[in-house]
């Protein structure tokens, strides 16, 4: 349940890349893209700060011996890192590329957010487990008041999308759905 939205918060949209929401996930990724589009309205209609964050793993920033299943950076299309149209992003919205699970780490995030006096975020996007909850255990440590819109995000893996909201997300945050999060904006 949210309880409140902080007047100086701001939306971050995790990975809603092309090529990222093909994927088969355990929710409709129309859906996602849809709900994810109707807080980017409301945050624009409110004025305040939208976030677009998009992965981008060539030259990682650690390396590690475990190599992650999937396709090599060769195989992908060339647009396949572009935000996904339903987004509608503006030149005005904060543009983030991270090299890691997490939004935070390496990025400059933090400090855009503090120089705009930020004190909580909204989260959606994809994966759930991975982007989404790296992205929100940093924004925890940073001490962040944290909404998840819990209509507005999915996974690869179910078990791994419940698992987050069932153990993880709560112990952080406050979850509910896109509904709820524009309500409670006013």
């Amino acid at each position: 349940m949210i309880t409140t939205i902080d007047q100086n918060t701001a939306l971050v949209l995790i990975d809603l890349q092309k090529y990222i929401v093909q994927l088969s996930c355990a929710h409709p990724m129309a859906g996602i893209l849809e709900k994810s589009a109707q807080l980017v309205e409301a945050f624009r209609k409110a004025g305040k700060p939208i976030v677009i964050v998009h992965v981008e793993p060539t030259g990682a920033a650690f390396k590690t011996r475990k190599n992650a299943e999937g396709h090599s950076m060769t195989e992908l299309p060339a647009d396949w890192s572009e935000i996904a149209a339903e987004i509608k992003t503006e030149p005005t919205d904060i543009f983030i590329t991270k090299k890691s699970w997490g939004a935070f780490y390496n990025t400059g995030l933090h400090e855009e957010l503090q120089k705009r006096g930020i004190t909580q975020i909204v989260l959606a996007g994809v994966a759930t487990s991975i982007g989404v909850e790296g992205t929100a255990r940093s924004a925890n440590e940073f001490a962040y008041n944290i909404a998840f819109a819990s209509d507005a995000m999915t996974d690869m893996f179910a078990e791994a999308h419940d698992h987050s909201f069932k153990y993880i997300f709560p112990r952080i945050g406050e979850v509910g759905t896109t509904a709820e999060i524009i309500e409670k904006m006013g």
